[in-house]
């Protein structure tokens, strides 16, 4: 792909999301940058597509600007010619999401849709179905970059990268945000702050700020009013934080203080996928009423009022049993012209693939050797130097020791039977880079073990047992997936997928196998994304 194509494709499949809009808008401010004439939408759900090409249209309108939005009959007429192709698919729709959770709930997990049960659920629906339309790009596009927004966003790039050939990247703006959210609790321009991150998808850590090149990690953690503007919610204890001498991700939340967030979830009687459901019943409803009336702006400002209210209400629930339906809900900016979200992260990674902007970005690609203790082939999230066609991962420091021992590395040694790295009985990893017997670090290590195998061992399922034996014996380290068989419809528009086709091969330590076979999919239809 050459930076010479100025009338790029790009196509997003899930293209029926509620999400859609806010790429749209993203990729019409960034056309000249990419190249883009044209954004072509794909989805099984016909009536969601034809909403949301209709918005994405009322977007450009509103917004200014060339490109053409457009619906594709078939996976494969979205696919054909594409440059870019974004994955945005939810496999069983927001509704599956929400049974999943309150059954975690019901049997004493906190129901989170990327972690614990939630993920492997997930997982279990989506990999098939992923890998499937990856071949797909492979066949039609084979020179396409595949941008993967779907969860669990790291073993959904590790599967496709591991069993097609297709050139992929897994993007979440989970990182960036909370760089955007450091500066902005220093006070200090964002180019000036650079973050060391570290980890996988949805289990990140950052171990060094640098404010204009000088470390301030322990300046950051020595200051509670800098920690409590780094999340939304209040997530973590501070204490615990300056003893790792890391700064977590919000994911960790549901490891560090599972049962805190299970005991919120319980006492607010909901979950969070089951008030997306409720959010996007009422927005779609809306934004057909205002289109169908021909008031466009009205359904831009429907549509910008419901990104406000969900990103404003993001992890209340968990953390303090709160809800995105509350009166007193803080003010968001505005979620098109902010400087990070869902959108910003998809189109600064396409921008710097054309070599129009080549940049460095926190992405989901292969080890290959950026971080010594994985291997080459693990799908890793970290910063890496994007420019034309090509991604490179910057390489690391070795891990602290509250990471290997806690939650990363072991959980990728154990699925992986290659006798390198062995562990020593206390469960610490030889060649350890941070010094036996510090105090500060052991105890919380141990505690970050202890939480990210709770479901294996500290958790003992109650009911009828767990997603793998639901779903037959997972094979550790088996070579490939079942391939998914489909009806007649091809594509992830009906797939019967087979319940043995994932292997534990696919699972790191923050998508634990166990769960209850209430969870386990069967024959679900691909619904949009949420």
């Amino acid at each position: 792909m050459s930076s010479s194509v100025d009338n790029r494709k790009l196509t997003l499949i899930g293209g029926g999301g509620v999400r859609t809009p806010l790429v749209v808008y993203g990729v019409n401010e960034a056309a000249e940058a990419l190249g883009a004439r044209e954004i072509v939408l794909y989805d099984p759900d016909q009536e969601r597509l034809a909403l949301m090409v209709a918005m994405g249209r009322a977007i450009v309108a509103e917004s200014g600007g060339a490109l053409q939005v457009h619906a594709a009959p078939s996976l494969e007429a979205a696919i054909e010619g594409a440059h870019f192709v974004l994955n945005s698919i939810r496999v069983g729709g927001i509704a599956q999401r929400a049974s999943d959770e309150q059954t975690i709930i019901r049997h004493g997990y906190s129901g989170q849709e990327t972690t614990g049960p939630g993920g492997v659920a997930k997982a279990l629906r989506t990999v098939p179905v992923a890998i499937e339309q990856a071949r797909l790009i492979e066949r039609l596009s084979p020179d396409a970059w595949l941008v993967s927004f779907t969860n669990p966003a790291g073993l959904i790039t590790q599967a496709i990268s591991a069993h097609t050939r297709a050139r992929v990247v897994g993007i979440c703006d989970t990182p960036v945000e909370l760089f955007h959210n450091i500066a902005r609790a220093l006070g200090e321009p964002a180019e000036d702050v650079e973050c060391d991150y570290v980890g996988l998808n949805h289990l990140g850590w950052i171990r060094a700020v640098r404010l204009r090149g000088v470390d301030i990690i322990d300046r950051v953690l020595a200051d509670d009013a800098i920690l409590r503007q780094l999340y939304l919610a209040p997530l973590f204890d501070f204490d615990m934080l300056r003893a790792l001498r890391l700064i977590p991700t919000e994911y960790l939340y549901f490891f560090y203080e599972r049962r805190r967030a299970l005991d919120n979830q319980r006492a607010s009687g909901a979950s969070r996928g089951g008030e997306i459901e409720r959010l996007n019943r009422s927005l779609i409803g809306d934004l057909r009423s205002r289109l169908e009336a021909g008031d466009t702006t009205g359904a831009v400002q429907t549509y910008a009022a419901y990104l406000a209210q969900r990103s404003g209400s993001y992890m209340k629930l968990e953390a303090e049993a709160g809800s995105a339906f509350a009166p007193d809900l803080a003010p968001q900016p505005d979620p098109f012209r902010a400087s990070t979200g869902y959108h910003r992260i998809a189109v600064d990674v396409m921008s710097a693939l054309t070599g129009a902007r080549p940049s460095r970005h926190v992405v989901n690609v292969r080890n290959q050797g950026a971080l010594a203790e994985l291997a080459d082939d693990d799908i890793v999230e970290i910063a890496s130097d994007i420019d034309r066609d090509r991604i490179v991962p910057i390489p690391a420091a070795p891990l602290p020791a509250a990471v290997q021992a806690g939650a990363l590395v072991q959980g990728l040694r154990t699925r992986r039977n290659r006798g390198r790295a062995q562990r020593q009985p206390s469960g610490r990893l030889q060649g350890d880079a941070d010094p036996p017997g510090d105090r500060r670090v052991e105890p919380v290590a141990a505690h970050a073990g202890r939480t990210v195998r709770t479901c294996a061992r500290r958790w003992p399922l109650r009911g009828a047992g767990a997603v793998a034996r639901a779903c037959g014996r997972l094979k550790a380290g088996a070579a490939r997936p079942r391939r998914t068989r489909t009806s007649h419809c091809r594509h992830g528009r009906r797939p019967r997928v087979r319940r043995r086709i994932v292997r534990a091969h696919y699972a790191h330590s923050a998508h634990t196998l166990y769960g209850h076979r209430e969870l386990v999919m069967q024959r679900s239809h691909h619904r949009p994304g949420t």
